[in-house]
């Protein structure tokens, strides 16, 4: 199926959301980013995931996870009007995502795929409060 032709898909992409950082310290990269004046939203210098506010979106660190070939550098986080929908295209074009969509301790609901060069993204949607 040509890209293409998708546009105006049924779970079009709305925002990113945030870039997740690899970090082999994270109690000193949760120091410096408290230190240039980012807020802390979730996790903290014994966490394995931390969050902080950025603006509309937002800045993550995860705990040095596993590298594959290459190394990882991160993941760009896209919020979606229908997480699970695009999960289910995703399946029906042929690609393979890590996981099925699930609901996160933060607050959204995600799922991560590989694009063709190897780049994590993951696609969530806010779930809703209460």
């Amino acid at each position: 199926m040509d890209p293409s032709s998708r546009a105006g898909a049924d779970a079009p992409i709305e925002a990113i959301s945030a870039v997740t950082l690899a970090t082999a310290d994270m109690a000193r990269a949760v120091r410096f980013y408290r230190s240039l004046g980012f807020r802390l939203r979730y996790g903290g210098e014994g966490a394995d995931f931390t969050s902080f506010h950025a603006g509309e979106g937002f800045l993550n660190l995860i705990a040095d996870p596993p590298s594959p070939a290459g190394g990882w550098w991160g993941r760009v986080i896209f919020h979606v009007a229908d997480v699970d929908g695009l999960y289910r295209t995703a399946l029906a074009l042929g690609l393979i995502p890590e996981a099925p969509p699930r609901d996160a301790p933060w607050g959204e609901r995600y799922f991560h795929l590989r694009d063709p060069d190897g780049h994590a993204l993951s696609f969530a949607r806010p779930l809703a409060a209460g």
